[in-house]
């Protein structure tokens, strides 16, 4: 019976050597593929760390960039607030100047030549048709470009 014992116990102890052996063949199984996802991550991290870098230098150049338009743009618009304002005062000159214009041509006309009343012309359109006669008096002495 001792006999039988011993070949049971020595039988077990096989089997269960069997079990570790196939555990740790499973196990080397799972680092080898774990070692070979260690090096992809690795890899992708390399990756990802370069196309951060890359943006934020983007980043900074959109930055400069958006500063240097800023600086344009707001001169450029002081100097267009400033030409608009100008050309407002011009166009208020302008207004005083064809009213008196009128003013005289009507006093200056004798009595009997005077018209019936000529429909109002607005203020624009008096002002683009004075422009308009001016220039086409300097193109014809030749003055105009």
């Amino acid at each position: 019976m001792s006999h039988a014992l011993g070949i049971v116990i020595e039988s077990l102890v096989a089997v269960l050597l069997m079990l570790t052996i196939g555990y740790c063949m499973l196990l080397n199984k799972r680092l080898k593929r774990l070692k070979a996802d260690e090096h992809s991550l690795k890899a992708t991290i390399a990756e990802l760390i370069t196309a951060t870098e890359i943006a934020e230098r983007a980043i900074g150049g959109l930055k400069h960039t958006v500063r240097d338009v800023n600086e344009n743009l707001g001169s450029q618009l002081t100097a267009a607030t400033q030409m608009a304002g100008h050309l407002k005062n011009m166009l208020a000159e302008g207004d005083g100047v064809i009213r008196r214009l009128s003013k005289i041509a009507i006093a200056a006309r004798p009595a009997q030549e005077a018209e019936p009343a000529a429909p109002k012309i607005s203020t624009a359109k008096a002002v683009a048709a004075a422009a308009e006669a001016f220039s086409e008096r300097r193109r014809a002495s030749g003055l105009a470009a």
